[in-house]
């Protein structure tokens, strides 16, 4: 075996499975008698926590299954966005994006469950601002046969030409430099930024997938001798 799988000890003298069951079921094809294991002290949440982890690597789930399952474990067992990210091997903004699917419309989800919408698409349509365009595109997305590309630049262009009443001018003006501000805020921050700039003002809207997300973004919007700035966590 590449790996080791990876048990605990039962008080009945006996050993239980945690992680490695595809492995174990191999190693029983292939004829070996032993394999190496890995013994864990493991409690009964730690058990269920690792199970689900292992399972999101072992079976092929949907979009919208995987940004439940991470959901999941963020909220049953206070996993963060980092700890799933290093367990999973993926980036920490990956599994921020996954996770925000769930905020999209039900219909929408529906086509991505189906496979009708690929997750690039649906990550495409969380640039929208209500779920009634949020559908719409999505229909269009469909009837068109729209690229992600394609969609993306559909996004950007509503986004950037809201619809206003006719005879109202619009208060925001063009600023090259703003699109630039909002990509090395985005790396900064590891999430999506605008900035938006008017003739007399402007705003910047830093989005955020979860409470713990937004707590992180806060921590190094204001960074504290220790890595703490001591300040209560946020709550809804």
């Amino acid at each position: 075996l590449l790996q080791p799988i990876v048990v605990r000890h039962l008080a009945s003298g006996t050993y239980q499975l945690v992680m490695g069951e595809r492995r174990l079921r191999a190693a029983a094809l292939a004829g070996l008698t032993a394999v190496t294991a890995i013994v864990r002290d493991t409690a009964d949440d730690a058990l269920l926590r690792d199970a689900l982890l292992e399972n999101i690597h072992r079976v092929q789930l949907n979009p919208l299954e995987e940004a439940a399952a991470y959901d999941q474990l963020l909220v049953e067992f206070g996993v963060t966005h980092e700890e799933l990210a290093g367990r999973l091997g993926r980036s920490r903004s990956q599994i921020t994006n996954t996770i925000r699917l769930l905020r999209l419309p039900v219909p929408v989800q529906r086509r991505v469950a189906a496979g009708i919408l690929s997750a690039g698409h649906a990550r495409a349509l969380l640039g929208l601002d209500d779920s009634g365009s949020q559908e719409a595109l999505a229909t269009r997305i469909v009837a068109e046969g729209l690229s992600v590309r394609a969609t993306e630049e559909l996004v950007a262009t509503t986004a950037a030409t809201p619809d206003r009443p006719r005879g109202k001018r619009t208060g925001r003006i063009s600023a090259p430099g703003a699109e630039v501000l909002a990509e090395r805020l985005s790396d900064a921050y590891d999430t999506k930024v605008r900035v938006e700039i008017g003739r007399r003002k402007g705003r910047i809207v830093v989005e955020f997938g979860s409470i713990q997300d937004l707590e992180r973004i806060v921590a190094l919007m204001h960074p504290q001798p220790g890595g703490s700035d001591g300040s209560p966590p946020l709550s809804v």
